[in-house]
């Protein structure tokens, strides 16, 4: 097994050595660029590959494991590392990986995107219907370890009533017993005159001798019982080649369903390494280029509800707006409490997919700025005719014009601690958000926006993009909506950082009406009428030109609600 990482170079003889295609790195001279992320297995070199995200990259040319890329490559061979609680937390990592290579290849033929790019981002020649080499590894795996005490109590039964006329003193003088929870003895191999073929034993050989060969290869750390007999070495190997044909001859024997599925386990096996069939393929891939597009999608599955496609703008859904042509899915939305009352606002974001610590620059930044009035311009034409996305949404006030604040946020996914997958360490990137105007002093005005950003464990982001259910994604959607509500809330509730301090006034919609309407000018961008019949009212630092207004009409300061 070899683990690479994506924009990193290798020598082009260690990349020849496990690549039987170039199709995977580009050659500069005499070193390799990765140019992919995804799985690679070849079946006549028996090497299984990892090409990793740059997210696991540091920018001091280390990886988040604490070694170079190039120790990272020779892993196995490394004892200090190699020996890290055996294994486990990287074989976790590499499981959740291939997984989420493979939940994104299902849930991409699925999508409602029309003649997009996005079909020819994912690289694999393995089909909807068809398993991988390490598919096959880890059912083997699960397999054993949820059935050996039922795998060990046939092969015992069988030993037992195969032997006939049993010599029990050379049993005992030449065989060591199995020790129950009473100390009782069980002779696994009985002495006696005759032996009898067990037609169950067979299949139990070929089963067991495919594990030890897994267990061997990939260092899996399984204890298999000294009584099975294994084949190995050359043997094993002319097995790998007509084994199929073996083990047809024996398809009917077996009525037990623990012992058919192990027959149809040692079929798929023998059908990867059947050599008679020129059709074999020679090597299997997932692989993807654009990795920050399934890294896009992972984000939306845990953050984004879904969205109504019959809701339409001259033709256009905001499920369109979300998906772009090229195939490129650019932000994650969804609806909930607006900062300043009880209506709801769309809050608009988008994942960024970078090496550990990074963070977006200023291209990215006018992206989001450009999509998010989208958004705006949608539900504000949907007003103008009259309709709504949902009854809840409110984007704008028409007794003073303004418009409601649309929350922003950016998604950065980093690798602090590589062996935790189950803490989403979800937490600001910076205290002061990134901020967009045309005025700089008009709080409620559609062309002021901020971003806030915030980081995530992308080992978490990883592990629940295959396995968490429903309900688990519903309760991080739950959780974080709240806590992106509440840190916008705080910003606007702290006039040192927003700029602004809020004043209202419970009107009734009359009053608010005249008010507006008498000072026009003075309010216009920085006035809301909320929900909750509440004339809001923003004065930003040093505007002095409004504070008469404020005083005369006995406007109270206004701190906004954080959510519970």
């Amino acid at each position: 097994m070899k683990i690479l990482i994506e924009g990193e170079d290798y020598l082009i003889d260690q990349l020849t050595t496990v690549f039987d295609d170039p199709k995977f790195y580009n050659q500069n001279a005499n070193n390799g660029r990765i140019i992919s992320v995804g799985y690679y297995h070849s079946f006549e070199k028996k090497e299984l590959i990892y090409m990793l995200p740059k997210v696991f990259m540091k920018d001091n040319q280390e990886t988040v494991f604490g070694i170079s890329k190039d120790e990272l490559y020779n892993f196995e061979n490394n004892e200090t590392f190699k020996h890290n609680e055996e294994y486990k937390w990287i074989r976790q990592l590499l499981v959740y990986f291939y997984n989420s290579l493979t939940e994104y290849k299902r849930r991409i033929k699925n999508t409602s995107i029309v003649e997009s790019s996005l079909a020819f981002e994912l690289n694999t020649n393995l089909g909807n219907e068809e398993y991988s080499y390490l598919d096959l590894l880890l059912t083997f795996v699960n397999f054993y370890k949820k059935n050996k005490t039922t795998i060990l109590y046939k092969h015992i039964e069988y030993k037992s009533n195969q032997a006939k006329k049993p010599k029990w003193e050379k049993t005992i003088r030449k065989s060591l017993p199995i020790l129950d929870s009473k100390s009782m003895p069980i002779y696994i191999e009985i002495k006696n005159k005759k032996k009898v073929i067990n037609s169950e034993e067979e299949l139990l050989i070929y089963f067991f001798s495919i594990l030890n060969k897994f267990n061997i290869e990939h260092q899996l750390h399984l204890k298999i019982d000294t009584s099975y007999t294994l084949i190995k070495g050359n043997k094993f190997e002319q097995l790998e080649k007509n084994g199929l044909s073996k083990l047809r001859k024996i398809k009917h024997r077996y009525f037990s369903d623990t012992l058919r599925r192990m027959y149809v386990l040692c079929e798929m096996y023998f059908s990867k390494t059947d050599t008679s069939s020129s059709k074999k393929k020679k090597e299997e891939f997932i692989s993807v280029r654009n990795y920050n597009i399934v890294f896009e999608d992972m984000v939306d599955k845990l953050f984004s509800d879904k969205l109504d496609e019959n809701k339409e703008v001259n033709s256009v859904s905001l499920d369109e707006l979300k998906y772009n042509d090229d195939g490129k899915i650019i932000d994650h939305i969804f609806d909930y409490q607006s900062l300043i009352d009880t209506s709801d606002i769309f809050y608009i974001g988008d994942s960024k997919y970078y090496k550990s610590g990074n963070e977006a620059n200023k291209l990215s930044k006018y992206k989001q700025f450009t999509y998010a009035k989208n958004i705006i311009q949608f539900n504000i034409d949907l007003l103008n005719d009259n309709q709504v996305y949902k009854d809840n949404i409110k984007y704008r006030d028409e007794i003073t014009e303004g418009y409601n604040i649309s929350p922003n946020f950016f998604i950065y996914g980093y690798i602090k601690d590589y062996k935790n997958f189950d803490d989403n360490k979800l937490k600001p990137k910076n205290e002061e958000p990134v901020k967009s105007y045309h005025y700089q002093n008009r709080l409620f005005d559609r062309d002021t926006l901020f971003v806030h950003q915030y980081e995530i464990n992308f080992l978490y982001v990883l592990k629940s993009y295959s396995t968490f259910n429903d309900s688990k994604i519903i309760e991080f959607r739950d959780t974080t909506k709240k806590e992106f509500r509440n840190k916008f809330i705080n910003f606007f509730n702290n006039p040192e950082s927003s700029k602004f301090k809020l004043f209202s006034k419970e009107v009734d919609s009359q009053e608010a009406k005249n008010l507006v309407e008498n000072n026009f000018k003075l309010l216009n961008g920085k006035c809301y009428y909320s929900s909750e019949n509440k004339l809001i009212i923003a004065k930003y630092e040093n505007d002095d030109s409004l504070d008469n207004l404020i005083n005369s009409n006995q406007f109270e300061i206004e701190k906004l609600i954080v959510s519970k």
